[in-house]
């Protein structure tokens, strides 16, 4: 493979399973319990949390160059119980696969090439195309619907 999909590391987010939900509001995050599977993939573990799993719900920032247009934030869920996955050089994880995703891919300034929403079990072929590209640095990996930030991948 010409690509490695990368989850979060855990460490920044381990301090939050300690807080209280007032101390987690004063930052801006929630306390969540899944209701059902499939709703609340985790971005440290790349893997969806079972129904009744407790989670951590926050803003992360993903593209944070202060020089591009393009950086971003936004929310994101981390299980409780999350070990952080390795990097996968493929094929990506069933969580992505098995969803509607937006790719957005992006250059070595951290300026976006091109978006596209695809059908999560294309996720392979879609990554190995756009990393033919010399000048496509990572595409990171959103939902389609609602946009929130899934993982990303990075040139191997």
């Amino acid at each position: 493979m010409t690509y490695r999909i990368e989850a979060l590391p855990i460490e920044p987010f381990t301090p939050l399973f300690a807080m209280s939900d007032a101390e987690l509001a004063d930052v801006g995050a929630r306390r969540w319990v899944a209701d059902q599977p499939g709703r609340a993939p985790c971005r440290v573990s790349l893997t969806d949390a079972d129904a009744g799993e407790r989670l951590i719900l926050v803003n992360h920032a993903h593209l944070t160059d202060p020089t591009s247009p393009y950086r971003a934030s936004g929310p994101i869920f981390v299980r409780e119980a999350a070990v952080e996955a390795d990097p996968v050089d493929g094929p990506a994880p069933e969580m992505l696969r098995r969803r509607p995703l937006s790719l957005r891919v992006y250059d070595r300034r951290n300026m976006m090439i091109e978006g596209e929403v695809i059908e999560g079990t294309g996720l392979d072929g879609r990554l190995a195309h756009w990393f033919a590209h010399p000048g496509v640095v990572q595409v990171h990996i959103h939902f389609s619907a609602r946009g929130c930030y899934l993982a990303r991948a990075v040139r191997n």
